[in-house]
């Protein structure tokens, strides 16, 4: 035997680290057991809700009509920033306020798309930066998710993608949402929970995105205290609303019926007094100028009145339900016993969004990237006035409104004006952060994104992780405002600071701003730069640009310094950063096999098989079964798409062309096919001629036909059944999801070479996501 007081012999391995001692015998040996990680007695909850498009005055704190009491509550409760400035689009933001990274040194100079080869655009988050979850994790909490990621590269969203770069692995126990950029709130295209799809053949009619999520949230709590009835939790809630297609229940959009017909211009001016007199506008500032190229609300038609007051009602609803899932979380809260001791804050990603342009559309998905050329029809809904903001509509609102959104402040997301990077904050811990007296809660000290999670960690006393995968941790950007909170004198954590997209600029430094406005294919250029003072001016109505260039050299300058030591260079000049491709793209539109059963393929991987070309669908079909019928293949939704069919013994195709349905259909009488071949040639224009054959027979015909080259097709394609957001409602109504009762055996997509179209004529969907503003 071994002597006790000896130590090891030489050897033994797997004894290094342990904190006992072993000898041969148990009875001469020290069991010993690693510490637990756990977080401090009393530890607070912490809860970082993030609405996708807000814009700065749509929640009653900070000038809104809608009926926002929850947001209300907390920030009469606690602390609202009307300085707190973010990214002008979203996943930027997401990963400077989850990494405390500026955006281009997170990895996401633009929203997530495919990395074009430069440390700024990689799309992932790098590995050497922990997230505040992984760092809440590390502390003893038990760290949850739900709603939008969007912090991963569109080709690695498919079921067999590398997912270092996936929520579970970025720092979250549970996740439960839509990793993608947007998605319908009644039948979202693709759910994820944890690293798996959620394969769902039809919603239940009641099924609403935000309230679904709302649930899954409180289940994740109630479930950890049925386990543990102390350990503290940090839950990131980012809310898929109010993105567009705008869609919200019955309900709550009647709610505001007849709210909205005074106009956009009255709601604007109401919004921009009560800030006056609230405090959030400072009074004897300039007024601010609104946005000049929207008409004013008496010149329109009483028609386009109607339709534009319309889709205002269903962005409030959804504004409203954003609300409604707050009251419910804080009203679990209390009945645990825990709202005192938790730490809430809610804001929004970027300003409220322009997109829809100037007239909305109806066609959300066709407008994100079609031909430029080319019309998708009507701005307005085809549907009847009270089918839109509903499961078939695809709306999203005219700027107008979003100007309204942005109260007091020009332009929208995307811009780098105030309405596109500021955005409202409220911060609430009653039992840590109880307000002063005489305290209003107001803070006007200038904060940014990447201090907001940095600032969450502190107040809970959790240090971030040092080093992550056996690397030294990157050093943070973001400053904690602790300061701030507590005392409404503090001085601002940061003076400067700056922002790109898409080749737009920005810098601030103190009272002076600097900023541009670049369009594609523009030359980079000093001379772009205007300038504004604003503490004298924060709606920034007067460029003084050529009163004082002294100030704009210094700060060109800075910012010069500044994109250097955050990667944000080089700027895309020359359009390459959105049109080079990985070669894992190229994977991804090799020919694939889809059998009945599967999970619907996910969007980016589907869209890779069809976009702009050429392609062959081969149904394969097994041992003739009579009265055999049902969906054979489906790709896309009401926002477009295509679905093959046999119904009644006709072979049936439907093509969704943004809205417009196109039918055919031809008895099959005797024929028991084993395959049927579905092509879709290009022709030109940036459209396709659809044939379905037997053997060398044409049985039926569609088209030409305008691709589906914007957004469209958004659901992925499934084999044997149409799931989600149908493409056909008339079938739709008459069969559900119609899954196939017969024999079939796969679905083959062959796509062809890719059609050799006037790049001037095709609008590159992903510039298009990156830097549409027009």
């Amino acid at each position: 035997m071994t002597d006790p007081s000896t130590a090891y012999p030489e050897g033994a391995r797997g004894y290094e680290r342990f904190p006992g001692i072993v000898r041969e015998l148990a009875s001469q040996s020290t069991p010993g057991w690693p510490a637990a990680s756990r977080a401090a007695d009393g530890a607070p909850n912490v809860i970082l809700i993030v609405v996708d498009d807000l814009g700065f005055s749509d929640v009653s704190p900070f000038g809104g009509e809608i009926d926002t009491p929850s947001v209300q509550a907390i920030a009469d409760a606690g602390y609202r920033f009307t300085n707190y400035h973010t990214s002008t689009v979203c996943a930027p933001a997401r990963a400077s306020l989850l990494t405390g990274l500026n955006p281009h040194r997170a990895g996401f100079a633009t929203v997530a798309g495919s990395d074009p080869g430069y440390p700024g655009f990689s799309a992932r988050l790098p590995d050497d930066a922990p997230t505040i979850a992984e760092s809440f994790r590390a502390a003893g909490y038990a760290t949850f998710m739900v709603g939008k990621w969007h912090l991963t590269p569109s080709n690695r969203l498919h079921d067999g993608a590398e997912k270092s770069s996936w929520p579970i692995q970025r720092g979250f126990d549970r996740y439960y949402g839509c990793m993608d950029a947007y998605t319908t709130l009644f039948q979202p295209h693709r759910l994820i929970r944890d690293n798996s799809p959620v394969t769902v053949d039809e919603h239940d009619s009641s099924f609403y995105l935000t309230d679904a999520l709302t649930t899954e949230a409180q289940a994740m709590i109630t479930g950890l205290r049925a386990n543990d009835p102390s350990k503290p939790f940090f839950l990131y809630f980012a809310h898929q609303a109010v993105h567009a297609p705008l869609q919200a229940k019955e309900a709550d959009i009647a709610k505001y019926r007849g709210h909205y017909e005074a106009g956009w211009d009255r709601i604007r001016a109401d919004r921009e007094a009560r800030q006056r007199s609230g405090g959030i506008l400072p009074e004897g500032r300039r007024p601010s100028l609104g946005n000049e190229e929207l008409t004013p609300w008496d010149e329109l038609t009483p028609a386009r009145q109607a339709w534009f007051a319309r889709c205002m009602e269903v962005y409030a609803a959804i504004v409203d339900s954003v609300d409604q899932s707050l009251g419910a979380i804080l009203t679990q809260l209390k009945a645990m016993g825990e709202y005192e001791n938790t730490i809430i804050a809610f804001t929004s990603d970027n300003g409220a969004s322009g997109e829809g342009g100037v007239d909305g559309t109806a066609t959300y998905l066709a407008s994100m990237g079609t031909p430029s050329d080319l019309s998708v029809g009507s701005t307005e809904s085809r549907l009847g006035l009270d089918e839109v903001g509903g499961p078939r509509s695809m709306m999203h609102y005219p700027r107008g409104w979003a100007s309204v959104s942005n109260t007091p402040f020009a332009k929208y997301k995307r811009y780098m004006t105030e309405g596109g990077i500021r955005a409202p904050l409220v911060v609430s811990w009653p039992g840590g952060l109880p307000r002063e007296t005489g305290d209003q809660g107001l803070r006007g000290q200038y904060v940014y994104v990447s201090d907001l999670g940095q600032t969450l960690l502190s107040l809970a006393a959790v240090e971030p992780l040092a080093r992550l995968n056996g690397r030294d941790a990157q050093p943070v950007d973001g400053v904690r405002f602790d300061d701030v909170l507590r005392s409404p004198g503090a001085p601002a954590p940061r003076d400067e600071q700056y922002s790109e997209f898409g080749g737009s600029r920005a810098f601030s430094s103190g009272r002076w701003k600097i900023m541009t406005f670049h369009r594609q294919g523009e030359e980079f250029s000093d001379a772009q730069w205007r300038l504004f003072d604003m503490e004298a001016d924060p709606t920034e109505t007067t460029d003084l640009s050529d009163e004082f260039p002294e100030v704009v050299g210094r700060l060109a300058s800075r910012w010069r310094e500044e994109a250097w030591r955050n990667t944000v260079f080089p700027l895309n000049d020359d359009g390459t950063l959105t049109r080079t491709r990985p070669s894992t793209d190229l994977i991804l539109e090799q020919p694939t096999s889809i059998l009945p059963g599967a999970p619907t393929l996910e969007r980016f991987r589907s869209n890779r098989l069809i976009r702009l070309r050429s392609f062959e669908v081969i149904v394969r079909l097994g041992t003739r079964v009579e009265g055999q019928q049902g969906v054979l293949f489906a790709h896309g939704d009401q926002g477009g798409g295509y679905v093959a069919f046999i119904e009644d013994g006709n072979l049936c195709l439907s093509y969704n062309e943004y809205g417009r349905m196109l039918r055919a259909s031809v008895p099959l009488g005797n024929r028991a096919p084993a395959r049927i071949g579905f092509s879709f040639t290009a022709l030109a224009d940036v459209r396709w001629r659809i044939q379905a054959r037997i053997e060398d027979e044409i049985l039926l015909e569609v088209g030409p036909v305008l691709q589906l080259a914007g957004a469209a097709p958004f659901t992925g394609i499934s084999a044997g059944i149409d799931r989600g957001s149908p493409i056909d409602w008339d079938l739709h109504e008459r069969r559900g999801p119609f899954r196939y009762s017969g024999a079939l055996e796969s679905v083959e997509y062959r796509p062809g070479t890719r059609a050799e179209y006037n790049t001037e004529i095709i609008v590159d969907l992903d510039r298009v996501a990156a830097a549409r503003s027009d």
